[in-house]
């Protein structure tokens, strides 16, 4: 019976086996044949006007899914197993379709006749499918990489500064943030930035990285802004708006680019970096189609230049992390704290600390320290940024791509992207970025009706820094701020020498500081750079200023297009995703010094979309639902409407809804910043762990509690939502030469995640928060008080409104001029809100450009010109006016066709207006360029 079993097993084995060889040689053999039966054609495209090549041209047969892509030097090969006569459908943005018969095999000489591209940009952010621009359903913008060729700016990411509505904050060179409707800030959380389908958001470091790590310029295909809600579709974070950058297909986009800028900056700077500086940008990217199935790509950029410094030297009323500048200097304020100056955020009261205890021992001394101030406030001296922060900033990006196509529609990718350098960051505190390093992998699976995609991000903070506490601790380092002998000893002693002699006070400070900062380290000495050095180097959980962020984020994801069986009822989409966070700081920023701390997220939507009316009306309702562990979880709908109200005119109505879990650091961050004040994650356990629940915290306000203690209990932290209600319009007027686009919309914040300052007895005496004068000295003496930012969710609503518009002309001859105006504003906020919308009320923007003219249409120039309104800014580091400004950008450019080389004379902030965008922030001037590209149009 057993051997029976066996040989009937092997017997099926067999016959199964054999049926597998006859069908693997039958197919083989129908493949043979159809191959000697295909079509083989070849040619080249060029443009019908200038006669220059033109690449990434797609070539389909018409009624099939045989199809190809011109290469670089715009040749082609296409086979296809259909039979003669064919139709080739020839297309490319920017030129029209042309439907060209073809009846036997042989080499095609294809000219394209350039069109106005306005309104025909085809996107995928605002539905996750296809479709024009024209017919979004929300607003939304887009750039081409044929914007990117002919713009001034020296970066693709400066070019979103430029779209309508959006501002960008710039912490330094190489740390820009774009945001959109308010809340603006360096790392802004309430927007998603995603790379080829990569979340870019710095898992630790709760920033986006679009500009340190992720694509170069000459592999991004194109940039996808969408303004407002989006979580529907991209999930938590999209509050207001999700930026996706695409890259180049490698099939699509071949053979060898690169891309060489030198310039200069500080043309005219007066501190310390040689006039001028040069500015360096060298990138190039190689993609190749080795088969029909298989492609790969690889690319590659390095920036160095000298950075722009924080040069703000104003003196600032700091109380915990908000404040406010006030009058004063150096030399007329003992307890001065510089904007942009480092280290002098200790202070202490010599007064209580020092003289007080002086009239005790040698009452001799009691009469004339008793008729001194009652509260003498005097900080340590610092040093300014270009001290302290290397201003060398150095940007590597290195990225790779393998593609196989599985079949005609279906391929498996692997893709890689690795950046490292350094830069500058604006946080609670201004942090050096040094040998910052952030890593991106993926593969994915994909087709046009489904797809499946894995990715990591992979984070180390290398030798970053927070400056301030620092330089706070290298003071500490060659001279203690305590003790019989320290600093505010000796400050104290000359003080009352010089009283005592006759002078003023603030004469007396001067002598004071002068004594007490014999022997301080000038700054660039090798005395200082030894002290300082072994300072940054220890982490912060040690007593350094080092901080250590080595957190990972895995995420899995996929989708499904179920529209080939609900096309009947409506098209529909499904999809979901899974991520899991590794915190892993080691202690120095989150309270994970006892091990590595996980944080699980999950999510899923669904979208349907429906046309009626003759395809004069288009619904679209999702939903998404996500849940994170440490968060109820979210249901997010959108519904919106595309009406069809004349031909290429659009009317568009949406509802809204998004939100945001807290970041991971407003969930587990345990850090002492620059202040004194400690940022605390908004989690139980760790108000519980600073016994929140047994030594009662009090709020801390601009009035100091006016003399009156509240105890503060914190709720159950919640997720931030917005519903947000928008109409636009957007069409072709005037013979298809004018592309007008008008928005507006209404939001309504709810649970808005907000910081509170709170201050809590370290022995449980709650006499030290009797009167204002008493709670501002015990906020800065860590013995009597400890003080803590706290997120929390704010009691009522936030709204906030706003519009835009754009109109886009196209003059003829290859000339387009541009020009829009936004504005957002923030209204019923609750009484003391500190709001950090950061908006300017308004901004407008103008462009005129031309991709071709003169002799062959040789020539190329862009000018680009905003300007925004007033801003009074509100930052975790610093707050205050940052005034309106304008800036104009430029460039002239010549194309030499035939050896495929563009050469570009440009510039950005032409006119060298040094601005700020962000209070604290780098102050911005021109930076002037030479660009040589090969293979780049």
């Amino acid at each position: 019976m057993y051997f029976a079993v066996i040989i009937k097993s092997k017997l099926s084995f067999m016959r199964k086996s054999l049926n597998f060889i006859s069908a693997f040689i039958f197919f083989n053999l129908f493949s043979f044949v159809v191959s000697g039966q295909s079509i083989v054609l070849t040619g080249s495209v060029r443009n019908a006007t200038t006669g220059e090549s033109l690449p990434a041209v797609s070539i389909t047969v018409q009624g099939s899914g045989a199809g190809t892509f011109s290469n670089d030097k715009g040749l082609f090969k296409l086979t296809s197993n259909q039979k003669f006569p064919i139709t080739l459908i020839i297309s490319s943005v920017g030129y029209e379709t042309l439907s060209l018969p073809v009846s036997n095999n042989g080499d095609l000489q294809i000219k394209l006749v350039s069109s106005s591209s306005l309104g025909q940009e085809v996107v995928i952010a605002a539905t996750r499918t296809p479709s024009r621009i024209l017919e979004s359903p929300v607003t939304i913008e887009r750039i081409s990489s044929a914007a990117i060729r002919n713009s001034a700016s020296p970066s693709y990411y400066d070019i979103i500064g430029n779209l309508k509505g959006v501002d960008v904050v710039t912490a330094s060179m190489n740390f820009k943030t774009p945001s959109t409707r308010g809340f603006n800030g360096s790392g802004n959380l309430r927007l998603n930035q995603i790379v080829d389908g990569m979340d870019n958001q710095a898992p630790g470091l709760n920033f986006s990285l679009g500009s340190v790590v992720g694509l170069t310029e000459l592999d991004v295909e194109s940039v996808e802004l969408l303004p407002g809600a989006s979580s529907a579709l991209y999930g938590p974070g999209g509050m207001n708006g999700a930026l996706l950058i695409n890259s180049k297909d490698p099939f699509k986009y071949q053979g060898f680019s690169f891309q060489v800028k030198t310039g200069v900056m500080h043309v005219d700077e007066r501190d310390s970096i040689p006039s001028p500086s040069p500015y360096y940008n060298w990138t190039f990217r190689w993609a190749k189609k080795v088969t029909d199935k298989f492609a790969f790509k690889l690319g590659g950029e390095l920036i160095q230049a000298k950075d722009w410094i924080g040069k703000d030297y104003r003196n600032y009323d700091r109380l915990g992390t908000t404040g406010k500048v006030k009058q004063g200097t150096r030399s007329t304020d003992p307890n001065y704290d510089g904007v942009n100056v480092y280290g002098d955020e200790t202070t202490a009261d010599i007064r209580s600390n020092v003289l007080n205890p002086i009239a005790a021992a040698i009452p001799f001394y009691a009469p004339y320290i008793n008729a001194l101030p009652a509260s003498i406030p005097v900080s340590r001296t610092g040093y300014l940024e270009k001290d302290v922060i290397d201003p060398t900033t150095v940007n590597f990006k290195l990225s790779g791509e393998v593609e196989y196509k599985l079949t005609n529609s279906t391929n498996l990718l692997a893709a890689g992207h690795f950046g490292t350098g350094n830069t500058v960051y604006t946080g609670s505190d201004r942090y050096s970025l040094r040998n910052l390093k952030m890593a991106q992998y993926k593969i994915e699976l994909n087709n046009p009706n489904w797809f499946l995609r894995a990715f990591t991000t992979r984070e180390n903070a290398g030798e970053s820094f927070n400056a301030t506490v620092t330089t706070r601790l290298f003071n500490e380092a060659w001279k203690p701020s305590g003790g019989s002998s320290g600093w505010y000893a000796q400050y104290a002693q000359s003080f009352l020498a010089a009283k005592l002699n006759g002078s003023s006070d603030i004469s007396a400070h001067n002598i004071a500081r002068a004594f007490a900062d014999q022997g301080r380290p000038v700054a660039g000495t090798p005395e200082f750079k030894q002290i300082f050095d072994k300072v940054r180097r220890i982490p912060i959980s040690q007593g350094g200023g080092l901080f250590v962020d080595k957190t990972n984020l895995n995420n899995f994801e996929g989708q499904y297009n179920f529209s080939r069986f609900t096309e009947k009822f409506a098209d529909v989409i499904v999809g979901a995703n899974y991520k899991r966070y590794i915190l892993n700081s080691e202690g120095t920023l989150f309270a994970d010094s006892a091990g590595k701390i996980g944080i699980n997220e999950y999510g899923a939507y669904v979208q349907a979309t429906k046309k009626l009316l003759n395809d004069k009306l288009k619904l679209i309702a999702s939903g998404r639902y996500d849940k994170n562990q440490n968060f109820d979880g979210k249901f997010t709908p959108r519904v919106s409407a595309v009406i069809t109200v004349a031909p290429e005119n659009f009317l568009r109505l949406s509802y809204q809804s998004a939100y945001r879990f807290g970041s991971t650091q407003q969930q587990w961050i345990n850090l002492r910043v620059g202040g004194g004040t400690r940022l605390l994650g908004g989690i139980k356990q760790l108000q519980d762990f600073y016994q929140f629940n047994t030594n009662p915290v009090y709020t801390i306000d601009d009035n100091l509690l006016a003399g009156k203690p509240q105890q503060k209990v914190f709720p159950k932290f919640k997720a931030e939502t917005v519903n947000s209600f928008e109409g636009g319009y957007k069409g072709l007027m005037l013979d298809k030469k004018l592309l007008i686009d008008v928005y507006g919309y209404y939001g309504i914040y709810k649970d808005f995640i907000v910081r509170t300052l709170a201050a809590q007895s370290v022995n449980g005496d709650i006499g030290v928060f009797t009167d204002p004068a008493t709670v501002k000295a015990n906020l800065n003496d860590a013995s009597k008080v400890s003080s803590y930012s706290v997120p929390t969710n704010l009691n009522g609503n936030v709204t906030t409104y706003g519009f835009g518009m754009s109109l886009d002309y196209s003059l003829g001859r290859n000339f387009t001029i541009g020009t829009n105006f936004s504005s957002d504003r923030l209204s019923k906020i609750p009484p003391n809100f500190i709001a950090e919308f950061n908006a300017p009320k308004y901004r407008f923007g103008a462009s005129l450009n031309n991709t071709g003219f003169g002799h062959k249409k040789a020539m190329i120039f862009n000018l680009t010109y905003r300007w925004q309104d007033v801003v009074e800014y509100q930052g975790d580091f610093a707050s205050g006016t940052i005034p309106a400004y304008h800036t104009l950008d430029a460039q002239v450019g010549y194309k030499f066709t035939e050896q495929k080389i563009l050469v570009k004379l440009g510039a950005s902030n032409l006119l060298n207006q040094y601005y700020i965008n962000g209070f604290g922030n780098a102050q911005v001037g021109g930076l002037y360029y030479l660009s040589v590209g090969y293979n780049i149009f």
